[in-house]
């Protein structure tokens, strides 16, 4: 006679899949450079903003009306043309689900985001999966053709994470074209804030959703702004799209001092700038780095760069060396970080160099 319990019964495909798996935390004198953070710490005032904000026993405002006035005036656009979520990951959970079900298929470049797969299955619907071009970057002619009559979301990644490249504002505009007019972009732009190339795709500032009512351009206070504690980020696009998601986002998921953080930080705009521009500097000096050592990494937009190797052993010598790195199946991830970093991660890639 067994002594298990019986258990509610879970979906099988849901069973399978395997949680979210973050980053561990380095050791003192290690990095931690697997979750793609901002190494410096919230902007001046920010942290104060969000101590006066003490009312604990309230729910915050379920709209985030503030921030999404801010946004709004900011990027020129109606508030309901903003929606706030608990991280873009949360949104891009949100418009999945709004728009795809059983039967229907999401699009999207692989390898990319690690959350698409899981939250594509969530929905109950199919992914499909369009291998990356050699550089890293999205194949768009090849999602194209991926599109069928039961395609209801593409998802377009630029920077590209893992891999790092971006995706062209003619790129993107072309792949427009020729997706169906009622098939749902999502445009996510986690790390655009990086981007220092003239030619990449800009879903706010060329204000793409205007032109294309089915493009959302979602973004995150996350990285740049360095909030990630706070899970903060928004989507823009037309308000009947974003109802979609509004309907489907959990209630009340952005709390009071996410929304005050936020606010505060998109005041101190000039700060951001000079922190993002040290990073890029950083970023630069990785990448020559990583390729006089003997890698072949691609060129990379954001705040990570990419290793292409499947050998464990790599990861292995990057632990060792308490520097923690992001490894999948395909290759290794590692983020900018502080500045004594950065030779480190050089050194131990030289070792282990292919």
């Amino acid at each position: 006679m067994t002594t298990e319990p019986v258990l509610p019964r879970i979906r099988p495909e849901i069973a399978a899949l395997p949680p979210y798996k973050q980053g561990k935390p380095a050791g003192a004198s290690g990095f931690k450079l697997s979750s793609n953070e901002n190494p410096f710490p919230p902007l001046d005032g920010v942290v104060e903003a969000v101590q006066a904000a003490t009312s604990l026993n309230r729910y915050p405002d379920a709209t985030a009306g503030r921030l999404r006035s801010a946004l709004g005036e900011r990027y020129g656009v109606a508030t309901d043309e903003v929606l706030v979520g608990a991280g873009s990951v949360s949104l891009l959970a949100a418009f999945i689900q709004a728009a795809a079900s059983t039967g229907d298929e999401v699009v999207y470049a692989w390898r990319s985001f690690e959350a698409y797969p899981g939250l594509v299955l969530v929905a109950g619907a199919t992914s499909v999966q369009v291998p990356n071009r050699a550089d890293g970057g999205h194949d768009l002619d090849a999602m194209a053709a991926a599109i069928t009559e039961r395609t209801r979301c593409v998802l377009v990644c630029s920077p590209n994470n893992p891999t790092g490249p971006i995706v062209t504002s003619a790129e993107f505009e072309a792949f427009v074209q020729q997706v169906p007019a009622d098939v749902l972009i999502l445009l996510d732009e986690a790390y655009a804030e990086f981007v220092d190339d003239e030619n990449a795709v800009d879903g706010l500032g060329e204000r793409v959703y205007e032109a294309h009512p089915n493009v959302v351009v979602l973004r995150t206070f996350s990285k740049a702004y360095g909030l990630a504690a706070l899970r903060v980020g928004y989507a823009i696009g037309h308000a009947r799209v974003l109802d979609g998601a509004r309907a489907t986002q959990i209630p009340l998921s952005v709390t009071a001092q996410s929304e005050t953080a936020a606010l505060a930080s998109l005041e101190r705009e000039e700060e951001v700038r000079a922190r993002v521009a040290v990073v890029v500097e950083r970023r630069t000096r990785l990448v020559a780095g990583l390729r006089d050592a003997g890698w072949d990494v691609p060129d990379t937009q954001s705040n990570f760069v990419w290793l292409p190797t499947a050998d464990p052993a790599v990861a292995a010598a990057f632990d060792d060396a308490g520097l923690i790195v992001r490894p999948f199946d395909d290759g290794i991830r590692i983020s900018v970080g502080e500045e004594e970093s950065i030779d480190r991660v050089v050194d131990v890639a030289r070792t282990v160099s292919s």
